[in-house]
């Protein structure tokens, strides 16, 4: 590991804005903020997830553009997160945390009808076959979110990859779910707002490429 990441690890230690489970809490299920996420923001507004954040760009860029909602961006990579959380940090955005956690064990973190809306941005497709089960869009992981959603909260996939979002129509087609938004291609679509029009430095790097980003937004019955 370089010393840049080393750094990165210990600074998260220090961030009041980023919080990293430990192993026996996982064991035990008693993460400490789950179903006290209100508390932690001090105020009762929607809770918001961006899974796979990453660098936390659509994280930040949301919560700068809706202070009356709080937002978690969730990844593993401790490296990427501080990027989000020191730039939230610096830039005062008190409706802004993070979860340094596998994505896999977020019903661990969050009670029933804890959370209002997850967004999926560009989360790597797991194209092999036997990497199905990684996919954040399997049928697994979305019985999780249903499981901590509200009723009628939104989960939004934004991705580049034609794989991913035509597997995600197969799997959303044996559930109960209403699918609100469907494209192949979204800013040839006619309807697109400010919260689908936020750029990762990914998302930059595929539209210069000419590649057409899909988007899928759907609620579970």
């Amino acid at each position: 590991m370089s010393k840049n990441k080393l750094t990165k690890f210990n600074e998260l230690n220090s961030l009041t804005n980023t919080f990293q489970p430990n192993q026996k809490e996982l064991l035990n299920d008693s993460f400490f903020l789950k179903g006290k996420w209100s508390q932690e923001f001090k105020n009762s507004n929607p809770i918001v997830l961006e899974l796979g954040c990453g660098k936390g760009e659509y994280t930040v860029n949301l919560a700068k553009s809706n202070p009356n909602i709080n937002y978690i961006g969730v990844d593993i990579k401790g490296a990427r997160i501080w990027k989000g959380a020191t730039l939230a940090q610096k830039s005062d955005l008190r409706n802004v945390r993070f979860l340094r956690t596998q994505i896999e064990q977020i019903d661990k973190f969050y009670c029933a009808d804890e959370v209002s809306e997850i967004w999926i941005t560009f989360p790597d497709p797991q194209i092999k076959y036997r990497r199905r089960k990684k996919r954040l869009t399997s049928e697994l992981m979305l019985q999780s979110y249903k499981k901590i959603l509200k009723k009628n909260g939104l989960v939004h996939l934004k991705t580049d990859s034609e794989f991913l979002h035509g597997y995600t129509l197969g799997i959303l087609e044996k559930l109960n779910v209403e699918i609100i938004k469907s494209t192949h291609d979204l800013y040839k679509s006619n309807t697109i707002d400010k919260s689908m029009e936020i750029k990762t430095f990914y998302e930059s790097m595929f539209l210069k490429k000419k590649k057409p980003i899909t988007y899928i937004c759907f609620k579970f019955i």
